[in-house]
C-alpha cells in the first residue's frame, strides 16, 4: 500500500471506532492514532473524540507500555501531521 492508502485506511478506521460505543483499538498504532484522533476532533465531534479515546483506553489497559507521546507517533510516520489529522477527520465525520 502506498501512504496515502494506508493513511485513508486509518481514517476509514478512526471514522468507524467513531461512531461505536464498545470499540476496541486493535494494535499498538491504532491506540496511538485514536488517541491523538480524539485530542484532535474534540471540540467539534466531542461524542466521537470520547469513544475513540475510549477504544485507545481499552487497548492501553492491557498494554501500558505502548503509549507514545505524539511526537513518536509522528515521527513513526502514523500520523503525517496533527493539524493534516484534525482536517481530515473533522471532513469525514461531518459528511457522514
Amino acid at each position: 500500500m502506498h501512504s496515502r492508502d494506508v493513511e485513508a485506511a486509518m481514517l476509514n478506521r478512526c471514522e468507524a471506532v467513531a461512531r461505536e460505543r464498545a470499540a476496541s483499538a486493535l494494535d499498538q498504532r491504532e491506540a496511538n492514532v485514536f488517541r491523538l484522533a480524539a485530542m484532535v476532533v474534540q471540540s467539534r465531534f466531542p461524542r466521537e473524540a470520547t469513544r475513540l479515546m475510549q477504544a485507545s483506553e481499552r487497548y492501553f489497559a492491557a498494554h501500558p507500555n505502548e503509549r507514545l507521546p505524539a511526537q513518536d507517533v509522528v515521527t513513526k510516520g502514523w500520523v503525517v501531521s496533527l493539524p493534516r489529522l484534525r482536517d481530515q477527520l473533522s471532513h469525514t465525520l461531518q459528511l457522514h
